[in-house]
Parts: structure tokens; sequence; C-alpha cells
């Protein structure tokens, strides 16, 4: 059940337990999935690299988790935990009285929603804040519209919000109500009084150049030809709407090919070199340094990890 509407895991019990007195109910708000969900007993799950943006809000109980090579961190009812796309992620002691709602929230769709609010490109991943209050201000708002809507969904009864009508205005809610609750650095940009400035036609041309063949080399001096802007006034454009340099954006985008290639490769059939020179990356120590610091792994390690058994069902571990 986890790993068809969360993600891949492996269980381990901590506490001797004849069985998980497990509940796991599941809705989606198109591409968001809220889940209600507690197992019982103490348990340690390793979920390897989760390739969505994830909150889960408590409502008992502790959790105790990491991602990367990040420091542990504590959630409870006062503080929620917030999770990265990149990173593989574990959570150390789910505690046997520890019930959540695991909210659930597709990559790119966060991602396009921010670019909307900002009317910019945005680097990817979007640096949320690993701790979400849920006692004060916009945290505490944004987690009792989960609990409200989770409560909703979740009845058998079919209350408003299942209503087809409002399930687009109820996914943009949350959508835009995480990324105005949550710390990050577009944070005071989205606060600026009368809405930010919308990125210049030059910028948005030289993003979609990067997006559209990124394994192409690339320099500053063609952008510029092809946006019509000088070299100077295109470096300065990216740093003021999107924070860095045209040069690092593009790494970033070869950097998300590669990875997203490496994650579907068999391991058997394709190389970490193969697949950083197909996406433009000639120095393959330099690369597996960027990937490091991008996603907390070694490009070999998620290769690696592209393939095999993952899940346990019933509550039984498995090889």
């Amino acid at each position: 059940m986890l790993a068809e509407h969360f993600y891949s895991n492996f269980v381990d019990m901590l506490e001797p337990s004849e069985s998980l007195d497990t509940q796991l109910r599941v809705t989606n708000i198109g591409p968001v999935t809220i889940g209600d969900v507690r197992f019982g007993t103490d348990l340690k799950l390793r979920l390897h690299e989760l390739d969505a943006y994830h909150v889960d809000v408590l409502l008992s109980g502790r959790l105790e988790w990491q991602q990367g090579k990040d420091e542990p961190w504590v959630a409870t009812e006062t503080s929620g935990a917030v999770f990265q796309p990149v990173g593989d992620t574990v959570l150390h002691r789910w505690t046997g009285d520890c019930r959540l709602l695991a909210v659930k929230i597709d990559r790119a769709a966060l991602e396009m929603q921010l670019a909307r609010m900002l009317d910019t490109p945005v680097g990817s991943p979007i640096l949320l804040r690993r701790r979400l209050d849920q006692t004060h201000g916009p945290g505490r708002t944004w987690t009792n519209m989960v609990r409200v809507l989770a409560a909703d969904v979740l009845d058998e009864n079919r209350g408003l919000t299942q209503n087809p009508l409002l399930a687009e205005p109820l996914q943009e809610m949350l959508l835009r109500g995480l990324l105005l609750a949550s710390d990050h650095p577009y944070r005071d940009r989205l606060a600026t009084p009368g809405g930010p400035y919308p990125a210049p036609r030059a910028i948005r041309q030289a993003t979609e150049v990067m997006h559209s063949h990124p394994e192409r080399p690339i320099t500053i001096a063609k952008l510029a030809d092809i946006t019509g802007v000088s070299e100077r006034a295109l470096q300065a454009g990216f740093q003021r709407y999107v924070g860095i340099s045209p040069v690092a954006y593009l790494r970033q985008v070869r950097l998300d090919r590669a990875h997203e290639e490496l994650r579907q490769a068999d391991p058997d059939q394709t190389t970490v070199a193969d697949v950083a020179h197909r996406w433009g990356f000639t120095h393959l120590g330099r690369f597996a340094g960027y990937y490091r610091a991008r996603y907390g792994v070694s490009p070999s390690q998620t290769l690696n990890a592209s393939t095999g058994p993952r899940t346990v069902r019933n509550g039984r571990r498995q090889p």
C-alpha cells in the first residue's frame, strides 16, 4: 500500500510485535496525495529518494527522520516534517503512537505553481525548510487546512470537498498555501507588496533554450545572441529573477536530466560515464561532485539503487 500510493520502501519493526496494527487511508486531489497513516508499533522505514515534495502533519507521537547527509530531525504535534524530492530518506523511528497526515505533492506541479506565482523560471528542487510550525502563523493555517481536507475527503459520506467542481481550486490552494507557509529562497519575493516583478522576455527565452536541448554546448555569448541582450545584462537578469547564474541554471537542468536517467537505467546496461557524457558533462570528477552536492548521493549509488526489491507487504520483512 505504501509503495502503491507513496514510495518504495524497506520496513523494520523496532519493537517485539506479533503484527502491525496498521491504518492507511489514502485519497488524491490532483497532484496531491493525502494519507491518514499509523502503524501501532515502533518502525524504521527506508524510502530511498522520494522524487516528490512531502509534508508529514503529525496528529500524535513522534517521527525521527533524515534525508541525505543532513542532521536527523524530530517531528511532533507542534512541528511537522518537510521532505525534499532528492536525497535518500530514512524514518529512523516512527513511534507506535504516531499518527500523521502524509501529504505527497507532485514535484513538477509545485515548481510550476511557484513559477506561475513569480512569473519567473525557478530552480529545482525548491529548497523548502525542513520544519513546518503547526502551532503559529501560516504553518498552522496550512496544516489546519490539510486536517479539514483529510477529514472530508477520507469520509465515506462524500463531503463537499469531493465535488469535482472544487477539485482544481482545492489543489491550487494546497500548493499555493505550502509555498506561502514554508520558508524557502523565494518566499520574500512572494510576499513583496504588489506582487513579484515578472521576468523579462530574455530570461524566459534563455531558460526555454536550456530546457529544450540541455545536452548541447550552450555559452553565455550564444544565449545573449539568441535573446538579443548583452552578456552582462543576461547575467544580471538571471541573478535577479532566477537567483543563480545562467551557467549554474544550465548545470541544474543537466543534472536533473542525468539524475532521472540514472534512476530509470539498468546498471547492467548503462554506466555513469555514458549518462554524464550524454548530458554534457565531460569531466566525470566534477560531475560526481556536482551530483553529490545536489542529491546527497553519488551517481553510482543512484544507478545501483534503480533496480531490485524495495517493498514489504503484510508486515513481513523481505530479503
